[in-house]
């Protein structure tokens, strides 16, 4: 009886250790952590109690980086502090009353040692959701309404200069650094696009008739340039003809013509107004 009582004992003593193993090195797989954080990243590292242990900050650390192995249930939450472009779409009536659309870039890193403070007071991974994104879009909607919508290509610097300097001084006292707001497409309605691209043609034909209207021009000038030299050459002829000059030619042209064997030659008296002398019947 001692015997069988002995090895009973033996087996639960066996059974109880090997649970006991399997047990501590569970607890050791489960219990044990090592949060990490990835290079351009700060981590905010906390406590989630299991039995014991009030939780909460444990710490923070720069990536890339291990918190190190902890009987503690830590947990790391990251954030990227390095620059990044922060994109919001927009449709707005500009001042005329058109509808734009366009989209707005904002380019915003984080300071570095305050992952603490962006995790406990705005928000951790969506601070950029709620702290910056609504107060940014209100900016942009305010300066564009200033503008009518034929304005705002030409004003593209000017507008993303005022936004820039409204929200730099918004975020002057957080941890977020504005580098630069940038104004990218802006889209028109079809309407306006086709108004445009009907001016532009229209510029264009515009041009065209101009030139053709210089060089008309210049072919007039031209032509009255000839007109002036042949006018000028008659007035000299005319200058020369005498009555005795002509005459004197016709003689010349009549002795000419009277040399010739196969011509004949018929003289008719003439009055002093050219018009050949008839006599009458009578």
């Amino acid at each position: 009886m001692r015997a069988r009582n002995s090895g009973t004992q033996a087996l639960f003593n066996s059974l109880f250790k090997g649970a006991l193993v399997v047990g501590v090195v569970g607890f050791g797989l489960t219990a044990c952590t090592n949060p990490s954080t990835p290079a351009g990243e700060e981590g905010y590292v906390f406590e989630k109690p299991r039995v014991f242990g009030e939780g909460g900050y444990q710490g923070s650390m720069k990536g890339p980086s291990n918190y190190g192995m902890s009987l503690l249930r830590n947990e790391v939450v990251n954030i990227d502090m390095r620059p990044n472009t922060y994109t919001e779409t927009f449709r707005i009536l500009a001042n005329d009353d058109l509808n734009i659309k366009f989209d707005f870039h904002a380019v915003i890193a984080i300071e570095s040692g305050s992952v603490k403070t962006v995790v406990e007071q705005y928000g951790a991974e969506n601070w950029y959701k709620r702290f910056v994104r609504e107060t940014f879009r209100t900016y942009v909607r305010d300066t564009v309404q200033k503008y009518d919508s034929g304005e705002l290509k030409t004003n593209r610097e000017k507008i993303a200069k005022e936004v820039t300097l409204r929200l730099q001084s918004y975020l002057s006292t957080t941890p977020f650094k504005l580098a630069n707001v940038v104004v990218g497409n802006i889209n028109y309605p079809d309407i306006v696009a086709n108004a445009v691209e009907k001016k532009l043609a229209a510029q264009q034909l515009l041009s065209e008739k101009e030139t053709q209207k210089e060089i008309a021009k210049k072919d007039a000038e031209i032509r009255v340039e000839e007109a002036k030299g042949i006018a000028q050459a008659q007035k000299i002829i005319n200058a020369t003809l005498t009555a005795n000059y002509i005459q004197h030619e016709a003689i010349n042209a009549q002795i000419k013509m009277a040399e010739s064997p196969n011509h004949t030659t018929v003289y008719i008296p003439v009055g002093n107004n050219g018009v050949p002398l008839v006599k009458g019947a009578n």
